[in-house]
Formats: C-alpha cells, sequence, structure tokens
C-alpha cells in the first residue's frame, strides 16, 4: 500500500509539474526538453560514430579549400565505415576523402588533453624512428612510430615543424592518440559550438519571451 501511494505522489507532483503555470516552473520545464534532445542527440551521435566528441568544428585555415573554418565535421571510429586510409596509400589504391587522398583524422598531439584536437590529413605511417626524405617532407628522428599529418592548407607536415607551447615538437601519431577520422563536414553548422554561451543566452531569451508571451494571452483570454 505505502508503494502505491508513493506511486501516486509521485505521479501527482509530476502531472502538477506538467501543466503548472507559473513561470519558474514553465521555464525549467522547457529547458529540461532542451537538454532532454541535445542529450538524445548526443548518444544517438555516438552509437553511429563509435567515438566522443562525434563532432568537432574547424577553427583554422589549414585544412583549406577542403574543410572551412565553421564547418561542422562528423568525427567516426578510425576503422569505422573502413580501415584508416594515409595519403600514400590513397594515392596507390585511388581512395580519397575531402578532395585529396587518403583520410582525414582528429588526434590528441603528443596524447595530450590539455589542447584543443587537430584535425589534418595522415599522410604516411612510419614504423621506426628513421628520418624519412620524400616528397612529403623530412620526417625527424623519433622514439617510436606512428601517423606523419598535415593539413591541406599547409606548405609542410605536423612532425617535425609544428610546435605548440606546453606540449612540444608535435611527435608522430600514434594510433593511441588518434580520436577518429573524419567522415563528413556540415558548412557553417559548427559556427555553433564556436559560439555556444551566446547561442545558450538566445535559447533562454527566446523561451522566456515566449512564455510572457503566452501568460499574456491567458489573461487576456481569461
Amino acid at each position: 500500500m505505502s508503494d502505491t501511494t508513493w506511486l501516486q505522489r509521485a505521479a501527482s507532483a509530476l502531472a502538477a509539474f506538467r501543466e503548472s503555470d507559473r513561470p519558474l516552473v514553465s521555464l525549467t520545464r522547457d529547458l529540461l526538453w532542451v537538454v532532454a534532445v541535445v542529450g538524445g542527440i548526443a548518444l544517438l551521435l555516438y552509437l553511429v560514430a563509435g567515438t566522443w566528441p562525434a563532432v568537432v568544428t574547424i577553427e583554422s585555415e589549414s585544412m583549406v579549400p577542403n574543410m572551412n573554418v565553421g564547418d561542422l565535421v562528423l568525427v567516426v571510429d578510425e576503422d569505422r565505415f573502413g580501415n584508416l586510409v594515409t595519403w600514400a596509400e590513397g594515392q596507390r589504391t585511388g581512395q580519397s576523402s575531402f578532395g585529396d587522398y587518403g583520410n582525414v583524422i582528429v588526434y590528441r598531439p603528443n596524447g595530450a588533453d590539455s589542447v584543443n584536437p587537430i584535425i589534418h590529413r595522415a599522410m604516411t605511417y612510419v614504423d621506426t624512428a628513421a628520418v624519412v626524405e620524400s616528397g612529403l617532407g623530412a620526417y625527424y628522428d623519433d622514439p617510436h612510430g606512428g601517423y606523419i599529418t598535415r593539413g591541406d592548407n599547409n606548405p609542410y607536415t605536423d612532425q617535425p615543424n609544428l610546435r605548440i607551447s606546453g606540449i612540444g615538437v608535435i611527435e608522430p601519431v600514434k594510433k593511441e592518440w588518434i580520436v577518429g577520422k573524419a567522415l563528413v563536414a556540415v558548412p557553417l553548422v559548427g559556427y555553433l559550438p564556436l559560439h555556444l554561451a551566446e547561442f545558450a543566452v538566445v535559447v533562454i531569451l527566446v523561451i522566456l519571451v515566449h512564455d510572457f508571451v503566452l501568460a499574456r494571452k491567458k489573461e487576456k483570454e481569461e
């Protein structure tokens, strides 16, 4: 009997929350709805992509013209929808993505989480620490192998030419440093995450105005 009473009270409280016209309750209800929708979308993206973050925003011009600032990029696990292919492999097989051979990958530079991941094309893979001289550039001696990467708009590879404050010279990308590979890009939509705080303020203002208009309309009808 006590369980039934508890359930009845919970159901009654939920019904009151759903039907309340009080501004604060209405705002809370709308915000919870927004959170639920965003959470559902995030879960769906994770299930499809198999990695997190499942989307990233292009913040620099290093991948122009194949990716532009403000593009929102769907990132999937490196082996999902086909194996990860480098530029060198793609040149031999004809596989391409985003306007050039091979796959574009998202990786944490030197495995660090303290800086934003980098999204550049995987040019080739080196198994040893030997210096490699080729048309792709000169790679430096390194204690481990990994992927050599380059932005499509950059004249040089990240390794060993890119240095990040607090991280140092960028090393060949170990497989465990890879977040995923780029699958598709949607132009301009990425500006939203870049201005998430401003967008949140706009959403809240819209909800407040909407609730205010409905309340005034109801008052006039009564």
